[in-house]
């Protein structure tokens, strides 16, 4: 029965919810540009509470804290293992996807962050393992 329900999910395509808050902001006219800036660099979404220090700095204290308030979870359609496997897709995406794929940033970010293996090659004594022909 384990090894039924994983292999269930395993055959599923992978995807990360992320949560979507609503935020409230007040500024003068003038300064929506740069609120608009600070918004449109995370994606339209609230990601972190650096948000009010950033809109703060940018909109030179004209605006004001911002009141965020949980909305709903919402799913990110972009496949994080993506691995391009016709010609026509390497064309497209090119040989490494996982360099413009920002969920598997995510991932490798709470990964490293929670100290679990992750897929990067780490050399540990570069002098022990070079191969030189004599």
């Amino acid at each position: 029965m384990r090894m039924t329900c994983l292999m269930a999910f395993v055959k599923q395509p992978v995807r990360l919810v992320e949560a979507v808050y609503e935020c409230t902001v007040q500024c003068q006219a003038e300064q929506l540009g740069k609120l608009y800036s600070v918004i449109s660099k995370r994606r339209g979404d609230i990601y972190s509470e650096e948000l009010s220090d950033d809109l703060l700095t940018q909109t030179s204290g004209a605006a004001s804290n911002p009141q965020l308030v949980f909305s709903h979870w919402s799913i990110i359609d972009m496949d994080p293992f993506f691995q391009p496997q016709t010609e026509e897709e390497r064309e497209d995406y090119g040989e490494r996807v996982y360099e413009h794929n920002y969920v598997r940033r995510y991932i490798e970010a709470v990964r490293k962050r929670k100290g679990l293996s992750r897929d990067e090659k780490i050399v540990a004594r570069a002098e022990k393992q070079r191969t030189l022909k004599r």
